[in-house]
């Protein structure tokens, strides 16, 4: 009892006691009250300061347990953190632990963004969802980033040191946030983000705790950083993974081209006609294939395809032989050109089961040159000596009046091409006012296929030779359907009809004196006949081609005067004279009026049925008013323009 008594007998000894054995704070007021009853005021007096002094000693074991336990959370946490863990994992562990360590009611990271704004991850103690949409350019964090030191606040909607975020400050008030702490996460000389630490009641965090913030946030950079390249060579790798892969792919891909090509070359040399060549296409495709005319209309085909715009298909494949490449049509379908050089032989159509990529489209353009070869070949010999479309026609143009065996060649050509030499034909030149002129030459080309008609370019002007008598109706015709398909308007100027190659070479230049005298007039994106003009043309011109007037009026009579030694023309002269009566036409010239009526019959063929006609008859006689004027002041100049 005796050693009961002393152990708690009130008394500074009993506090190191108690002291020592690391007893609850109470047990000190508890001796203090003893000592109220039992005690004289010196001794009250020396045990109260012995007790204010063991508190002390008390609060600075307690803490110096925290930072122990701080430190202790620190390297599980720097263990943990060397853990093989991804970016987003990793975020949720250091959230965690600073969580944990400095008792707060909510961890998130901020981390930058490309467009130097941060965006909240892992955000742990939410009770929204807000923070995935946050992204605060000012506020707290950045005051933190800018200092480089952590930023403290134990009322964040209240405290003006900073410059609010709305949204931020948003978010703030739905989570019920009241104290806290920003550390930025500084990695050498890099600023990766911040940390944030959050509490819902006012709380002054101790030195020790911002300072274990710290240094979990130092440790925390360091990770992150390690995570963040660790990441970046793990994406490599895939890349370099995937980009293995597509090259293997791509290397049996072209394989089985090679192999599909070696295929199709062998069937061609074998002698394969179209159809085989189209259905082992198809084979390979695992589809349908379809080759067409320039024109658009079936060649061959390993099926139907009921589905198909034949115009509006005809009208991609335009585009397909501008831009000499395939071309999607739709969802599943390609237009593939088929051309030897300049020549548009056609085009393929083209549906695979299923969808074309990478390589796979180098296999259509194989499969139209085989295409090609075979429509070349199958041609024979004389499709091998006859020109290009464009290059016959440009002969005919160029072609003099008087190169007979030239033109003997060139009919055998034109009858080897399908075309009717004997046959009357007109000649236009249109002009792209505005637009690229590779699909104009494409609809050309196409165009002139389907009319039996030849094309060409020249001086940068499409130039069109078609059968027909009407020049004027066909330059409409032209002018209208092109200006459609291009969206853009259309000059045409015309000339015809004629007949024979030799013809050519005239209706060019006086479509070209046409298409010159709708420009002086104003009449860009028009169409007309030179005919459609008369003189009128003659008197707008820039260039006044009285020569061309004179030949596109009266040209086959003079000509005609000249190589037979007729008097067409003085017979025109007397038939005019008198008033169109070939009666006193023939008092007029003392010959018989049958005689009168023959010679005008050879007019009439040599310059059309509508040679009479009022506005056509005008053009005639100035024109012969003209070159009667020519003759009388320049002998030298006054013979007929060569045809």
């Amino acid at each position: 009892m005796t050693d009961a008594a002393d152990r708690d007998r009130p008394d500074p000894l009993t506090v190191l006691r108690l002291l020592a054995e690391e007893v609850p704070s109470h047990r000190f007021e508890e001796l203090l009250l003893r000592a109220e009853r039992t005690c004289p005021p010196e001794e009250r007096d020396r045990l109260e300061q012995a007790v204010r002094l063991a508190h002390v000693v008390h609060a600075s074991q307690h803490r110096r347990r925290q930072r122990e336990d701080g430190l202790a959370e620190l390297v599980d946490t720097a263990r943990d953190m060397t853990q093989p863990r991804d970016l987003g994992e990793l975020m949720r562990v250091i959230s965690r632990r600073v969580k944990r360590i400095t008792k707060a009611d909510m961890a998130c990271i901020g981390l930058y963004e490309d467009d130097g704004t941060l965006s909240l991850h892992a955000a742990e103690g939410a009770t929204t969802g807000m923070w995935a949409e946050v992204r605060p350019s000012t506020g707290a964090g950045e005051q933190a980033m800018t200092t480089g030191a952590p930023f403290w606040t134990a009322d964040y909607l209240r405290d003006d040191r900073f410059e609010h975020c709305p949204q931020a400050d948003e978010m703030v008030r739905a989570e019920g946030i009241t104290s806290l702490l920003a550390v930025p996460l500084v990695h050498g000389d890099s600023t990766l983000g911040v940390l944030y630490c959050a509490n819902r009641t006012v709380r002054h965090l101790t030195p020790d705790e911002i300072g274990l913030a710290c240094s979990l946030a130092a440790l925390g950079a360091v990770s992150l950083e390690r995570a963040e390249r660790l990441q970046d060579a793990s994406d490599e790798v895939s890349e370099l993974e995937t980009d293995g892969f597509r090259t293997r792919t791509t290397l049996a891909r072209l394989q089985q081209l090679a192999d599909v090509h070696s295929h199709l070359m062998g069937l061609l040399l074998s002698g394969a006609d179209l159809e085989t060549l189209a259905q082992a296409t198809a084979d390979a495709l695992d589809g349908t294939v379809q080759l067409r005319n320039p024109a658009g209309r079936i060649v061959t085909a390993t099926g139907p395809l009921p589905d198909l715009d034949d115009n509006a298909v005809t009208e991609v494949s335009w585009d397909a032989h501008a831009q000499r490449t395939p071309i999607p049509y739709g969802e599943d379908t390609w237009i593939a050109p088929v051309v030897a050089g300049a020549e548009n032989l056609g085009f393929a159509v083209l549906r695979p089961a299923t969808p074309l990529i990478g390589e796979d489209e180098r296999l259509l353009y194989l499969i139209t040159q085989v295409f090609a070869l075979q429509l070349l070949l199958r041609h024979g010999p004389a499709a091998a000596e006859s020109p290009l479309p464009d290059e016959l026609l440009d002969e005919l143009i160029a072609l003099p009046s008087g190169g007979s065996r030239r033109a003997h060649r060139l009919e055998q050509r034109l009858s080897r091409a399908g075309l009717d030499p004997a046959a009357p034909h007109v000649l236009l030149v249109a002009r792209i006012e505005g637009g690229p002129h590779g699909r104009a030459m494409m609809w050309a080309s196409s165009y002139a296929y389907r009319h039996g008609g030849l094309k060409t370019a020249r001086d940068g002007n499409i130039v069109l030779l078609l059968p027909g008598t009407e020049a004027s109706d066909t330059a409409h015709s032209v002018a209208g359907v092109l200006s459609a398909v291009l969206g853009h308007p259309v000059t045409v100027g015309a000339s015809g009809p004629g007949r024979g190659p030799t013809e050519a070479g005239r209706l060019h230049q006086e479509a070209v004196r046409c298409l010159k005298a709708l420009t002086t007039l104003d009449a860009v994106g028009s169409a007309a006949a030179l005919d459609d003009l008369g003189f009128v043309g003659l008197l707008l011109s820039d260039g006044r081609d009285v020569s061309g007037f004179i030949d596109n009026s009266l040209g086959p009579v003079l000509a005609y005067d000249r190589h037979n030694d007729t008097e067409l023309v003085k017979t025109l002269e007397a038939y005019f004279a008198v008033g169109a009566s070939p009666s006193k036409a023939a008092d007029r010239l003392h010959i018989h009026a049958n005689t009168v009526s023959r010679r005008l019959e050879r007019v009439a063929t040599l310059l059309g049925p509508r040679w009479q006609q009022p506005d056509r008859a005008l053009d005639i006689q100035l024109a012969l008013r003209i070159h009667r004027m020519r003759a009388l002041l320049r002998p030298d100049a006054a013979g007929p323009p060569q045809a």
